[in-house]
């Protein structure tokens, strides 16, 4: 029999921002809170780490790039809890300077992983967001830097309020069309594949939010987008001038937004401040 309690699920959680995130949760939200990652070993010492502290986190295992560990959590889900309250997707890479990988090959990567397997795990979790659920998508604010060097053109597919899942996924494969050709620059992107990789997360959150908007059935299901800032974490090789708990404290603040706020939704904050496109 499921059980009745309220239940969030982080990914991309075994170390760095996810890690804070889920002892955030653990702190301050009434329910269970699943620290989930691709390697049950790191996991489990991750949760170790985090009952030292006095805390209960819960792990079940995901890794966001294979289609048959999004479909176990969503059964589990289903199975345990019939619903899901809060769900942070963090689980993200990054390009590394050192990689002897080409762009297109990075592009291809990073793309899939921080656009494409993002937005295939709320595909498959959406279904089950309950009444007054949180969902935020970790973007960053590279997302905003990337923007301003795009092309007009395409700098008004990304602000256009009524743009279709279907226009920021084909943005998205453009640009990995783009990266492939080395034609990146010439066909109005900027060079970063991790940059767009968040423009696309960011555009996504706001399709998302306004799609859930029209679901009558389920009231006040709030989705937004983060920049958790420059935090020191394996991605930024350590160089961020911010902590951990620091970076997640964005995130913790839109996974608890109370009841019935009337803002932010659909939007994109940094230091819980809401933030538009660069002009």
């Amino acid at each position: 029999m499921a059980s009745s309690r309220h239940v969030a699920v982080v990914t991309g959680a075994n170390k760095g921002i996810g890690f804070a995130i889920v002892r955030g949760l653990c702190k301050q939200f009434d329910g269970d809170v699943y620290l989930t990652g691709k390697d049950e070993g790191r996991g489990m010492k991750a949760i170790e780490a985090l009952k030292k502290e006095g805390l209960n986190p819960l792990f079940h295992q995901l890794d966001i790039s294979d289609t048959n560990s999004i479909q176990n959590l969503q059964t589990f889900l289903q199975q345990q809890y019939n619903g899901l309250d809060i769900l942070v997707n963090n689980a993200a890479i990054a390009n590394k300077v050192d990689s002897p990988a080409s762009f297109a090959e990075q592009a291809t990567v990073i793309l899939k992983v921080n656009f494409w397997d993002t937005l295939a795990v709320c595909e498959a979790l959406f279904p089950l967001l309950r009444p007054h659920s949180r969902v935020v998508n970790v973007s960053s604010i590279r997302s905003a830097t990337t923007y301003k060097e795009c092309s007009d053109t395409i700098k008004a597919t990304i602000r256009d309020p009524n743009i279709k899942m279907d226009q920021i996924r084909n943005l998205m494969k453009e640009f990995e069309e783009a990266a492939k050709a080395d034609q990146v620059e010439e066909r109005g992107f900027r060079k970063s594949a991790y940059g767009t990789s968040k423009i696309g997360v960011r555009v996504m959150s706001f399709i998302q939010q306004r799609e859930l908007a029209k679901d009558t059935s389920r009231p006040d299901v709030i989705v937004n987008s983060c920049c958790p800032g420059y935090v020191a974490t394996d991605m930024t090789s350590h160089k961020g001038t911010k902590t951990i708990d620091e970076g997640a404290v964005t995130p913790l603040y839109l996974a608890l937004l109370p009841p019935n706020i009337v803002s932010p939704k659909g939007e994109y904050l940094s230091e819980n401040t809401i933030e538009h496109w660069p002009s």
